[in-house]
């Protein structure tokens, strides 16, 4: 029998293709290094006709029964894992991209990633940020040598909603690579492959792992890019399936070359917390509309950013894609000096930075993750100086209500 629930598939997927001695879990593997039989197995293995395991930088058995989970999650036709979220972004960039090539990125994205575009800059590559809620934006962006268009689902923390189906439509119509960064959504609430995306980005340190012990990234492709037309595909690389071409590339570049390897112990970690997954997101989605609405109402609080709210520009975008809020709740309030002092009187959330634990994490943001930028990024991509991002975990919905209300009061 077959199973169809997805979370049945999620707390198997590590044994699809067998477990040591009987194992409920997938081991850790922590050997580096892998022999065989013949050198002849040795050399298929590295020119890509056998299957195995050559050095740990590529993938160990642990870090595959982790991109087989992730896949699955997905509906991809293949998964690599990375060290952390940012290699993986960074590895899909600095693989598919060339000097002289252009990328589309949306303005409302995860800080770290806005630092990389101004990276790839001085690598020769041409950015161009645009409000992606608005598909004409992207379109009116689009240049001969155009080859890739960025986006998140919810945006980090102003919680814009991308268009993401129509972007994903001129995507296809111009043979653009589609890079969709899933991190806030997770495929529990949004399967980024039923709007043409062609690779799929994951930090799952966040909502996948969810617990706040691992670091790890992932990036599948859906197998909707038409490859063997991509001009910057190495020639070592077009050999066997089209479909996989993209991976082998990013896996090669971005493992091999870059070193951003994802360890055993990380990985097991990451596939044990993605188990609960769907448990996770709905409690925490659940919990974060509740809070999103009691502060909405409340007269200390001048605005409050939640997709799932009726005031979200981009309210009825997010009912039609995705099934839940997800767990990113960001809010101003009234008085913006009070800001701090605020959050100093909360008791139960957790002062610091990071998302998606099971644990609420609360943190002002242009004094924080966001103060690099500078005011004027700030400004563009909707950050006001008494931002407060709050990524709600797994406490029950009365302790944070009434905390939240003790510090408003």
């Amino acid at each position: 029998m077959t199973p169809n629930g997805i979370n049945t598939r999620i707390v198997h997927a590590d044994r699809s293709f067998g477990v040591e001695h009987g194992g409920v879990r997938k081991p850790i593997h922590t050997s580096v290094q892998y022999g065989f039989q013949t050198v002849e197995e040795l050399v298929g293995v590295f020119q890509g006709t056998v299957k195995g395991y050559n050095y740990a930088r590529q993938g160990t058995p642990t870090t595959a029964a982790l991109e087989s989970r992730i896949n699955l999650l997905e509906g991809g036709v293949g998964t690599i894992c990375f060290a952390t979220g940012m290699a993986a972004i960074c590895a899909t960039f600095f693989t598919l991209l060339k000097a002289g090539d252009h990328i589309v990125v949306s303005q409302f994205v995860f800080g770290n990633t806005n630092s990389v575009l101004g990276t790839l800059r001085d690598f020769g590559v041409q950015v161009s940020t645009v409000d992606a809620t608005r598909v004409s934006e992207v379109a009116d962006a689009l240049q001969p040598n155009t080859r890739m268009v960025f986006v998140e689902t919810v945006a980090n923390p102003g919680t814009q909603v991308a268009d993401l189906a129509a972007i994903g439509q001129l995507c296809q119509a111009h043979r653009l690579v589609y890079v969709v960064d899933n991190t806030v959504t997770s495929p529990v609430l949004f399967q980024p492959r039923n709007v043409g995306a062609s690779l799929v980005i994951n930090s799952l340190t966040k909502t996948i792992g969810g617990h706040g012990t691992a670091l790890g990234g992932a990036v599948t492709d859906t197998g909707l890019f038409p490859w063997a037309d991509y001009p910057n595909i190495f020639e070592p690389y077009r050999k066997g399936d089209a479909r996989q071409w993209g991976l082998a590339q990013i896996r090669k570049k971005g493992l091999r070359d870059m070193g951003a390897a994802l360890s055993s112990e990380q990985a097991h970690t990451l596939g044990s917390g993605a188990e609960t997954l769907t448990l996770r997101q709905r409690h925490a989605s659940d919990t974060a509309l509740a809070l999103a609405q009691f502060l909405e109402a409340h007269p200390a609080v001048a605005r409050v950013h939640y997709p799932f709210l009726p005031s979200h520009p981009q309210h009825a975008l997010a009912r039609q894609l995705f099934t839940a809020g997800s767990w990113l709740l960001a809010f101003e309030l009234a008085d913006a000096d009070d800001c701090l002092p605020f959050i100093n009187r909360l008791t139960i959330p957790t002062v610091g930075t990071g998302l998606a634990d099971t644990r609420s994490l609360v943190i002002p943001v242009a004094h924080t993750i966001f103060w690099e930028a500078g005011a004027e990024v700030r400004a563009k991509m909707g950050i006001a100086d008494g931002l407060i991002r709050f990524s709600v975990g797994l406490e029950d919905l009365a302790d944070l209500q009434a905390d939240l209300a003790q510090a408003l009061g």
